[in-house]
């Protein structure tokens, strides 16, 4: 992999479409070689800057290390080299304010819908009236409302990536971590999720870095698309615009983005 470097990012971030974008955290990588320790490293090193608010998409052929960027930006995996800084802190640990959310929902079977999305809560000692209100004011918002008290077996794939969505926000991360969500669901659910996440972002300021294979997912969601295999972050022209599809600066960005796969 080519070095994602500082000179392929725009000098000045996107402006991000949530009105209160200082919620969200900085991630930094400075000269961080990503890796197991037990493992092949990936061929780096890699710099990038990710700007408070910013959704910044992900895309690579398999085995390029963008799961592994997600782990160490979580603070599961240290860098081999280099360091990791969340508003220019050291990254040494998971934190609260970092979710990550997988393509395969995590949902614990035993517990309902509702406790699912408190868990977090409750691991950061809430109350549990409040986490109660936070918990179904959140299945309401991602249209679960009336699902509390299922189980996650009772629920469509979909519904359980709303809840695992619920789950993550829940607890008000500043970043939010994605690795594939939507990739295990079939296209028409899979565009409602891209609507309903971009629906609840708003306004949160939370800063996401989203892994894909879908190079029109990744263009349709991303202010920046980091091409993992060469190294470039290219500025999408109109983010989140379903009707920028056809347009020829999103079909240019298209074209380049297949090319590096």
């Amino acid at each position: 992999m080519s070095t994602v470097s500082p000179s392929a990012v725009s000098a000045k971030p996107p402006v991000p479409t949530a009105p209160t974008a200082s919620a969200g955290a900085e991630l930094a990588l400075h000269g961080v070689r990503l890796g197991h320790p037990d493992g092949v490293a990936v061929p780096g090193p890699v710099d990038l800057r990710i700007a408070p608010g910013e959704l910044l998409t992900v895309v690579g052929p398999s085995g390029c290390g963008k799961t592994t960027l997600l782990r160490t930006l979580a603070g599961l995996l240290p860098p081999l080299e280099g360091r990791v800084t969340q508003d220019g802190e050291p990254v040494r640990r998971p934190g609260a304010d970092r979710a990550l959310v997988f393509q395969h929902d995590a949902l614990l079977p035993w517990r309902s819908v509702r406790a699912n999305v408190e868990l977090p809560l409750a691991i950061r000692r809430v109350p549990r009236a409040e986490r109660r209100r936070s918990a179904e004011d959140w299945l309401e918002r991602v249209g679960l409302g009336g699902h509390a008290r299922k189980l996650p077996h009772q629920l469509s794939g979909g519904q359980r990536q709303r809840v695992q969505l619920a789950r993550a926000l829940a607890a008000r991360p500043r970043a939010v971590l994605m690795d594939e969500p939507f990739g295990a669901l079939d296209a028409h659910t899979r565009a409602g999720m891209q609507d309903l996440l971009v629906e609840i972002l708003h306004g949160t300021g939370a800063t996401v870095v989203f892994v894909t294979h879908d190079v029109d997912e990744a263009i349709h969601l991303g202010d920046r698309v980091a091409l993992f295999a060469t190294g470039d972050v290219l500025d999408v022209p109109r983010p989140r615009a379903r009707d920028a599809r056809r347009a020829p600066d999103t079909a240019a960005l298209r074209r380049r983005v297949l090319d590096s796969l």
